[in-house]
């Protein structure tokens, strides 16, 4: 008796919770579309030469849809023009893609590992893609096109993962810290390789080859954003799918495997999609470190520890850190582009002692 009289009367007040969290996702939506606007545009704006951010726009909205051109005054040069759209925008936008990323799979790999420390870049991921890209770059030549340099850079990281899960078993380091350290001793050792592989290339390319392995964007270009944002939207799709599976992972293996989680093969596919992420965004811009660290948990600080918002809000994220990041690499020492690496180098050591202290 008492059901059949609160269950009308509970449907006004579900609505109503629905319509707040409706009213929640789609403030946090505009909240990040503009945010990403604006963070995007600052960075198309600034550099060696200033361009306004109305001519900023108008070249964009010139090129994506001529019709609505009018709109905007056109009182831009050519050189603004190629700068804006041929140079800056593309870097930006795969800053973003780089950035969100190494960010959603640093979260992932936190879950699965159930280790704050752990980060693509510490776990060796990161090496062992730049060892498959210089291998490409100075060794094999791009005997697949565009293709070789993310392809053997996936192969180099998901080695480097392998290797690790497998010293990782033989050393008995079960757990996770001892986990973060293989990942480091692995890191050194796959490293040492590519310094070989740079030490027997071709001398005239050494110098650019060593540019890129400390992180850059600047070979940014329209035709190669593409492998990026498949990668990132299938990859990152899916991680999001099992942000649920996440959540049950951080609690513990007995508590996932109660839920009917295969955890073995959880842990070992999402070291997989992790290694491909990584692989793919070292393979265009270099090793950029410390960005699967540092993210995640400025990501749990705002919006808790459910990863089905922990992992957009990641991405989201890290994109916006990366792209301004990159503001800096480009305005610091202006004209010359310092290398991006540097930048998150040093916001992330100091992050990563942080949390050492805080843990």
């Amino acid at each position: 008796m008492s059901t059949a009289h609160a269950h009308p009367a509970s449907e006004p007040r579900l609505s109503a919770c629905a319509r707040r969290r409706l009213r929640g996702r789609l403030a946090w939506i505009l909240s990040g579309a503009v945010l990403t606007a604006l963070t995007l545009s600052i960075a198309v704006s600034v550099g060696a030469v200033g361009i306004p951010l109305t001519a900023v726009w108008g070249i964009i909205v010139s090129k994506l849809a001529p019709g609505l051109e009018s709109w905007f005054t056109t009182d831009w040069s050519k050189g603004q023009a190629a700068i804006v759209w041929d140079i800056r925008f593309p870097r930006a936008l795969l800053a973003m893609m780089v950035g969100a990323g190494l960010a959603m799979v640093g979260a992932s790999l936190q879950a699965v590992t159930r280790n704050p420390l752990a980060d693509p870049h510490l776990l060796g991921i990161s090496a062992g893609g730049a060892f498959g890209a210089i291998l490409a770059l100075l060794h094999t030549g791009l005997f697949l096109g565009l293709l070789t340099v993310p392809l053997l850079a996936f192969a180099g990281a998901l080695g480097a993962t392998a290797l690790v899960l497998a010293v990782s078993r033989f050393a008995e380091a079960t757990t996770a810290d001892r986990l973060v350290l293989v990942g480091v001793a692995v890191s050194f050792v796959v490293m040492a390789g590519a310094n070989v592989l740079i030490f027997l290339g071709d001398p005239r390319a050494t110098h650019t080859v060593v540019f890129w392995m400390l992180g850059g964007l600047g070979l940014a270009q329209w035709s190669h954003l593409i492998y990026p944002l498949v990668v990132l939207v299938l990859c990152g799709g899916w991680l999001w799918t099992k942000a649920g599976d996440f959540n049950a992972m951080t609690v513990g293996d007995e508590t996932a495997t109660t839920l009917g989680i295969p955890v073995a093969r959880f842990r070992l596919i999402t070291f997989t999609i992790g290694a491909l992420i990584t692989g793919v965004m070292v393979a265009f811009s270099g090793m950029i470190g410390f960005v699967g660290l540092i993210v995640p948990h400025i990501a749990r600080l705002i919006v808790g520890g459910d990863h089905r918002r922990v992992l957009p809000a990641s991405a989201l994220i890290g994109g916006l850190f990366l792209v301004a990041a990159d503001i800096l690499a480009r305005t610091l020492m202006a004209p010359e582009d310092m290398p991006i690496g540097l930048v998150t180098g040093l916001v992330g050591g100091v992050f990563f002692i942080w949390l050492l202290r805080r843990r």
